[in-house]
Parts: structure tokens; C-alpha cells; sequence
């Protein structure tokens, strides 16, 4: 289980700190949701779940005549996403929780966006409510999230090297694969009062290292971000020698071409405000 707190703590400063390495992780998946944004007009648009800022600056850098704003959880992440936004004019990062979060002025967003964002809700259904009281009449919301854990070799190869007992006993506890059971996320969106739901089933490179060592480059990312960093701390040296010496291992395994890569697969939902 990942939660609120988490990313208001150790998980926001991780991610915040290696911005640069997430960011490159989910290139190709940013790649697709920003393709699929020209889809839909929109003046006002709300990027939940923002983290360190690349979607929603992507999003004022391509529509300059449009307004977006992000919102994150995490002190550290909201920080790092104001800082890189420099001179655009026409983007705001907010600390909030975008479940609670509501807008102070007349922002009425027209697409509701999210990377990897809304799987934390400690509560989807109110979460998506509260989305949808606020957008506009017929606005759009996509968000990418994780399918099955065991579709997911860049988790599994990794997950199964740290012990049992760290995973979650409940599949749909706030964490990465909390939607990744389809009729879940629908019945979620639904009752939530979101229509025209759809599903586009999506998989990518996910990158944990390049450049001029791409394992080392690799052993940065496993071990400072995710589960397995989280499970290290709480092992005793022995562990986690055993446990970086496999990791290593796996990244070798998975160099090519200078990269360290494995397969992630997520869905990209779209749904409507009804």
C-alpha cells in the first residue's frame, strides 16, 4: 500500500530528487498521453497527481493559449515542478490533494489528465466525484495506470526479489496496481458520474538506466526508488548485499543497445463528465 503520507514523505523526496530518472522511465508512456491530448480542446486543463511537473509543462508549452494547473501531494514534488517551469505563464502547481482539491476561481477544467496519478485515491469513488463536480459540462479525464502486477516485468522481476510479506494483501489498496483490474476502474468512473468509458491496453520501455554505464545507472534507480528501496532499508547487510547483487543481475540481464529497459503495461482510460 502506498499512501497519502507516503508521498507527503520519503516517496515524494525520492521521486522529486531523481526527477530526471522517472521522467526518462516513463518517456514512452508521456510520448502516447500527449498524442492523445489532440483529441480534445481545452482551455482550462488539470493535471492530477503531477509530480515533478513534465506532463502539465508539456501540456502549456505545446497549448500556449491555455491555462493548466497541477496539483500533487508532496511538498517536495510541487516544489521541483514550480522550479522547472521558468518563464511559462500559463502553469501553476498547487499543493493539494486533488480528491479534496477544488478550484478558487472561475478554472473549469475542460480535460482532467493524470500519468500514473489517481491509483492513490484513499478513496476513488469521492475522489472522482469531487473531479467531476467541478469540470466542465462534457469534459474529458484521461489517466494512464498500471494493468496487472504479472503483466509487468519491470515490477515483477524486481518484486520478486524482495520478501512476501512486503506486498499488499488487498489488490485494490491505494498503490501502483490498484486499477489494474478493468470492471474495477469502470465501476469506479461510473458511479462516480463518468461516462463513454474506455480502455486502450498500452505497453512501453520502461527505463531504469542509460548512458555511459547504464547498470550503474540502473542500480540507482532500483535502489533509491520504489519498492525495492523501501524493502533495503528494512534489511540487514547480509540481505541486502544478496539483494543488490540480484538486482545487478537483473539489469544486466536486461541491457541492450546501452539500455537498461523492461516491458510496463498500463491501460490509458478515457472516460466523459456526464
Amino acid at each position: 500500500m502506498t499512501s497519502k503520507e507516503d508521498w507527503q514523505g520519503k516517496s515524494g523526496e525520492s521521486w522529486a530528487a531523481e526527477w530526471r530518472r522517472t521522467d526518462r522511465s516513463f518517456g514512452g508512456l508521456t510520448e502516447r498521453l500527449l498524442a492523445r491530448t489532440r483529441e480534445f480542446p481545452f482551455r482550462h486543463a488539470l493535471d492530477i497527481g503531477c509530480g515533478a511537473g513534465e506532463l502539465s509543462l508539456a501540456l502549456a508549452r505545446g497549448r500556449q493559449q491555455a491555462r493548466v494547473v497541477g496539483v500533487d501531494v508532496s511538498p517536495r514534488l510541487v516544489e521541483t515542478a514550480s522550479a522547472r517551469a521558468g518563464h511559462l505563464s500559463n502553469v501553476e502547481f498547487e499543493l493539494a490533494d486533488a480528491a479534496q482539491w477544488r478550484p478558487v476561481d472561475d478554472f473549469t477544467p475542460q480535460l482532467l489528465i493524470s500519468r500514473h496519478g489517481v491509483m492513490f485515491f484513499a478513496d476513488p469513488p469521492a475522489a472522482f466525484a469531487n473531479l467531476a463536480s467541478f469540470a466542465a459540462d462534457g469534459a474529458a479525464l484521461m489517466f494512464s495506470c498500471f494493468r496487472d502486477r504479472n503483466e509487468n516485468p519491470f515490477f515483477t522481476e524486481i518484486g520478486s526479489l524482495i520478501p512476501a510479506s512486503s506486498e499488499p494483501t488487498d489488490p485494490y489498496a491505494p498503490g501502483p496496481f490498484a486499477f489494474g483490474e478493468r470492471e474495477h476502474v469502470a465501476a469506479i468512473l461510473g458511479d462516480a458520474g463518468w461516462g463513454e468509458i474506455a480502455f486502450e491496453p498500452f505497453d512501453f520501455a520502461m527505463i531504469a538506466g542509460a548512458g555511459e554505464d547504464p547498470i550503474e545507472d540502473a542500480m540507482g534507480y532500483f535502489t533509491r526508488i520504489g519498492p525495492a528501496a523501501a524493502a533495503m532499508r528494512e534489511m540487514d547487510e547480509a540481505a541486502r548485499d544478496r539483494t543488490l547483487a540480484a538486482i545487478r543481475q537483473v539489469a544486466v540481464d536486461n541491457c541492450r543497445d546501452g539500455v537498461v529497459a523492461l516491458r510496463a503495461a498500463c491501460w490509458i482510460v478515457t472516460a466523459r463528465r456526464t
